[in-house]
Formats: structure tokens, C-alpha cells, sequence
């Protein structure tokens, strides 16, 4: 067995031993945390890159027209989680400025290392990706009413639309370009595809230094405040977990494909902190706790897409698929 191979088969342990290292090292080297976050956009990219080089283009277009997927997606990301996230904000986040962060983090699905978990974990990468500018527009025009509503207009003043566009541009748009250049530079040259073959092999060791990259740049800041922001803990666990049963039972009510529906699953439960995340920063003073209570969203979800991408062949087993329609009698 090479090292690649043993790194494929184990990879949730390289990952959980990468999360636990890191974490050690953040406490020990608070210094390291500014480096770290420099390089975790460019690391994010290309690990990026390297998931859309498994997902063939022409697949693309026909997840805007799956309205099955889009309606569960829909369900879990626009119902689902909204309802979740002021029910635990408001009933168990009793300090107003954690309050708007977590629901600064919990009211925005991810758009980035989703579409890796997922496809980890089976799901298909290619309609959630499809979906990816129908999920980032919605943020952009829902956050700000719901945030208004919630948390009051100094909350909903901060956001804009130049972070969610950044984001998908430098994390989405670019990987896809360079993945589609790869694709078309393997079908017509064997150094092509031997290439892809290459890079595809690393994204075990990419992951790995993606997460470490991302839990050294922000536990730093949960330290100083770690007594206040401890309680968050459950909350955004019990998020996870429950966004976990509730999107796999609209999945299976609605009668999802498996790799739609884990597709779905791992919408609904990762969040997108590192768009919010500036938002977050630019509130008031008084609402600067905001921030860290992003952060601890992000360190809690990481470990925990990492033990769903254990449990989500038991939960959505391979094999199922959306019945056939009913002929009309």
C-alpha cells in the first residue's frame, strides 16, 4: 500500500490528527495564527480546484434542472436551518452581542469546503456546485432583512455584497476555470492526464493543511475570550446535529437520490464563517464579541463534517433513488 493509498483510506484520521495538532500548536504559538490565515485562501483554492477536477462540466447544467435536489435544498437551507438557528439563538444565547454572531454564522450556508466534504462523503458535488450562485444570492438578499429583524439594523448595516462576491469569484469561478483548462488539456494530451492524476492524488495532504490552516488562524481568537464563549459550544453542536436528522428526513421525504441527498445533508450543516466572518468584524464596539463567536462555529463544525463523512453512508445508504413518476391512468 502506498502512502497515498493509506492517507485515502484513513483520511478522517490524518484530518482529526491535523485539527488536534494545530489546535495544540495555536495554544502554544499564538504568532502563528497571521501566517496561518494568509495562506488558508489560497490553500481553500486549490483544494477547490482539485474537487471540481472530478466533476465533469457537462454535469453542471443539469443540476439547475434536477427540481427535486433544488427543492430539498431549498427546504433544508431557506426553512430548515433558519428556524433551527433562532430557536437555539434565542433560547439559549442569552448575551445580545454572541446572539448576532451566531446568528450572523448560522443564517448563511456554505459555499466553499462544503462542496468538499460532500463529495468526500458521496454526495454530488456537481448539482450542489450548480447551486452555489443561488445559495450566495440568497444570503446577499436575505441576511439583511432576517439580521434587521433579529438582531437589530446595526447588524444588518454591515452587510455587503463585496465579501460574497469575492468569495465566489477567488474560490469558486477561478478553481472551476483552471479545473475546466485541466480537463480540456487531459482529454487531448496523456501529460494532461497524467497531471490531473497528480494533482488529484494530493488532495488528501491538501485537505489536511486546509483544515490545520483554518483552525491555527482563528483559535487565537476564542482564547481570550474562552470563558464567555465555552457555552456556544453546545449550541452550534447541537446546530450540526439536529440540521443533520432534520435534512436527512426532508431528504427522504422528498425522496432524494443518495448522493443528492448527502449533498443536501452537508448543506444544511456547514455554515459560511469565513464570508461572514469580515461582516462580523465590522459591527459596532459593543457587538465585537461577534466575532469570536463565528470563530467557535468554525472550530466546532470542522471535526464535526469530519465524523458525518463516517456516518453519512449509514444515515443515506448508496443505492436509493427518487421513485419513478406514476404513469397517468
Amino acid at each position: 500500500m502506498t502512502a497515498g493509498q493509506w492517507a485515502e483510506r484513513h483520511q478522517v484520521w490524518v484530518y482529526l490528527a491535523a485539527v488536534a495538532l494545530v489546535a495544540g500548536v495555536g495554544v502554544l504559538v499564538p504568532d502563528a495564527a497571521q501566517p496561518a490565515g494568509a495562506v488558508l485562501t489560497p490553500l481553500l483554492g486549490l483544494l477547490l480546484f482539485q474537487t471540481f477536477l472530478g466533476v465533469p462540466v457537462a454535469h453542471l447544467s443539469s443540476g439547475l434542472r434536477d427540481r427535486r435536489f433544488l427543492l430539498a435544498l431549498a427546504v433544508v437551507d431557506a426553512v430548515i436551518a433558519p428556524a433551527v438557528a433562532v430557536l437555539l439563538a434565542f433560547c439559549l444565547v442569552p448575551d445580545p452581542a454572541l446572539r448576532v454572531g451566531v446568528l450572523f454564522v448560522l443564517l448563511a450556508p456554505c459555499v466553499d469546503w462544503v462542496l468538499v466534504f460532500a463529495g468526500m462523503a458521496g454526495g454530488d458535488r456537481a448539482r450542489l456546485l450548480a447551486a452555489t450562485p443561488l445559495l450566495l444570492s440568497g444570503q446577499m438578499l436575505l441576511l439583511p432583512p432576517a439580521l434587521t429583524l433579529l438582531a437589530g439594523p446595526q447588524a444588518a448595516g454591515t452587510v455587503r455584497a463585496g465579501p460574497f462576491a469575492e468569495a465566489f469569484a477567488v474560490l469558486i469561478l477561478l478553481p472551476l476555470l483552471a479545473a475546466v483548462a485541466a480537463q480540456t488539456w487531459a482529454a487531448r494530451r496523456r501529460s494532461g492526464a497524467r497531471a490531473v492524476e497528480v494533482v488529484e492524488a494530493g488532495m488528501v495532504p491538501t485537505t489536511a493543511l486546509v483544515l490545520a490552516a483554518a483552525v491555527l488562524s482563528q483559535i487565537g481568537q476564542v482564547l481570550p475570550m474562552l470563558g464567555r464563549l465555552l457555552g456556544l459550544v453546545p449550541v452550534h453542536l447541537l446546530f450540526a446535529v439536529v440540521m443533520t436528522l432534520l435534512g436527512t428526513l426532508a431528504c427522504r421525504v422528498l425522496r432524494l437520490d443518495a448522493a443528492g441527498a448527502r449533498a443536501v445533508v452537508f448543506s444544511g450543516v456547514a455554515r459560511n464563517s469565513l464570508v461572514v466572518l469580515p461582516l462580523v468584524l465590522a459591527l459596532p464596539a459593543e457587538l465585537s464579541a461577534a466575532a469570536p463567536a463565528v470563530v467557535v462555529q468554525t472550530l466546532v463544525e470542522l471535526p464535526f463534517l469530519l465524523l458525518l463523512l463516517r456516518a453519512a453512508p449509514g444515515l443515506l445508504p448508496a443505492g436509493t433513488r427518487a421513485p419513478a413518476p406514476t404513469p397517468p391512468r
